[in-house]
């Protein structure tokens, strides 16, 4: 007996794997259907039906939704040829990564880092990304919070870890874990790029 998404056209799967995306996506900034459809203009009965893969945006209206979500509108097109079924919901190969933004800015380099999402989607309760700091850069000069625990290892360079008032020099191999209440940052006061692989459950952003 076939299972539904093996009844589905193409254009179906393509439509209910944008809406997976949408939806993990938004839960991940911590927003109601409410919140998204304020934000992108649209109503809150269409945001719906496109996370339930039951209306196709416009490229228009896509790009109105990705800027909401500080994204950018790739985030929800595959590139480099389709991704076998089997590996969706599990694998992220190196040329799929999907880069993270979090403000209306087109990306964090300002900061001089990027961070990368390792995880196959958002829609679980943790998150695995990858940062790099260039030289000189930093997650923020402000310290910050979000919900949960936030775990991580150092696999190039060497990176400071604020915790608080609190300051811990990191070199390739060592590894940290912290309550994410505790207002932190990093930084990148080395002369070669840290890379730093991390974790946080539940899934949320940087803000």
């Amino acid at each position: 007996m076939k299972t539904q998404k093996q009844d589905e056209t193409g254009t179906e799967a393509r439509s209910r794997r944008l809406g997976e995306d949408l939806r993990g996506l938004r839960k991940a900034h911590g927003l109601t259907l409410q919140d998204l459809a304020r934000r992108s203009g649209k109503s809150v009965s269409f945001i719906s039906k496109v996370e339930r893969g039951l209306a196709r945006p416009s490229v228009t209206a896509l790009q109105d939704i990705a800027e909401a979500l500080s994204v950018p509108i790739g985030w929800f097109f595959q590139t480099d040829g389709p991704v076998p079924a089997e590996e969706r919901p599990y694998i992220v190969r190196a040329k799929r990564r999907r880069r993270l933004t979090y403000s209306t800015v087109a990306s964090t380099d300002y900061s001089g880092f990027e961070d990368y999402l390792l995880s196959a989607n958002l829609d679980g309760q943790l998150a695995l990304g990858m940062s790099r700091y260039e030289p000189g850069g930093t997650a923020g000069d402000d310290l910050y919070t979000h919900q949960g625990e936030e775990a991580g290892l150092v696999i190039e360079g060497e990176i400071e870890l604020v915790l608080g008032k609190k300051h811990f020099q990191l070199k390739a191999g060592d590894s940290f874990s912290f309550p994410a209440s505790i207002p932190h940052t990093y930084r990148n006061k080395g002369k070669v790029t840290a890379v730093v692989v991390w974790a946080n459950t539940p899934v949320t952003l940087r803000r």
